[in-house]
């Protein structure tokens, strides 16, 4: 079993699924492409205020970035013409994708796909407020606070989604914004929800996320793993540049009530890039509890016990 390489490379470009979905009905924001190798002035007339400049194809809030009026729409055009400098692809290479700014609650939808039909694993709501100028992620928890109804439309707009660009079996993760119009579609993506993160809708279950992702792509039988207790998980923000030199507070962390596990995946000695120019995070910490609540103040208490040591990086300038 597979999706037409089509659907999934409508997936891939931030462009092309606004723009595909859009013609289906789905609701997307407003958006247009911006050709950052040509004068902006021109390019500018007409775009909403406040708006989101975003790469076409880039993951973990890379270069996305809010701008509300022409002078921050101008900066960030020049921040993320340095990001996507690096693109092997010509087009990504000039062109940023611009779209009117959502005002509302942010969520992740995991779920997958079987003989077209969407079934969820889980809804994770996203408790810390993503209102730019840069989006970075951190803290994910599950099961959600929303009401049914409200789940129910976000499944039903996953689901719209995933028939607009024709994908019909494997994972699938989506981001959307929320808010008391509709849930507005940001991502859907053919794939498990990134990086540790998984880990989150394995602990204490009897299979794992890529064991179900295995038999999707073979054809065994699916067995969703059953999720009892509420737990989230904490990406690790970098807030300041720099080399890191050592990580203080993980005993002390790792004791905080309902902590099942912390994971610092940047080893001492590598630079520390925030965003919107970076792309890691420097850890994961997990939690289990009995609500959401519990989860989320355990992760919250977690990381401030953490004290991330680090160094000025002195770059020596060419002659």
């Amino acid at each position: 079993p597979h999706n037409p390489p089509e659907a999934a490379r409508l997936t891939r470009r931030k462009d092309l699924a606004r723009a595909h979905l859009m013609l289906a009905g789905c609701p997307v924001p407003i958006h247009c492409l911006i050709d950052i190798s040509k004068p902006l002035a021109r390019q500018m007339s007409g775009l909403p205020w406040p708006c989101v400049i975003k790469p076409l194809n880039m993951s973990a809030s890379r270069g996305v970035i809010r701008a509300t009026n022409e002078e921050e729409f101008i900066h960030a055009c020049d921040r993320i013409r340095n990001i996507i400098s690096e693109s092997i692809d010509e087009f990504e290479r000039s062109h940023v994708l611009v779209e009117d700014y959502i005002d509302g609650i942010e969520i992740a939808y995991e779920g997958y796909l079987h003989g077209g039909e969407l079934h969820t694993l889980a809804v994770f709501d996203k408790p810390d407020p993503l209102t730019g100028p840069f989006f970075e992620e951190t803290i994910y928890v599950t099961p959600s606070r929303l009401e049914a109804d409200t789940l129910r439309i976000i499944k039903q707009r996953v689901q719209q989604s995933c028939t607009a660009f024709g994908l019909t079996t494997g994972p699938i993760h989506a981001e959307l914004r929320v808010n008391a119009r509709d849930a507005w579609i940001l991502e859907v993506a053919s794939r498990t929800i990134g990086g540790d993160c998984a880990r989150t809708l394995d602990s204490g279950t009897s299979k794992s996320l890529e064991q179900l992702t295995v038999s999707l792509a073979t054809g065994e039988a699916v067995e969703p793993p059953a999720i009892n207790q509420s737990r989230g998980v904490m990406m690790i923000p970098i807030r300041q540049a720099g080399l890191l030199r050592r990580v203080e507070g993980i005993l002390a962390a790792r004791k905080v009530p309902h902590i099942d596990k912390i994971d610092i995946v940047i080893s001492e000695g590598h630079e520390l890039i925030p965003l919107p120019e970076g792309n890691q995070y420097l850890g994961f910490i997990f939690a289990l509890a009995d609500t959401p609540e519990e989860v989320t103040a355990a992760l919250r208490s977690a990381h401030e016990k953490l004290n991330f040591v680090t160094a000025p990086i002195i770059k020596l300038a060419s002659v």
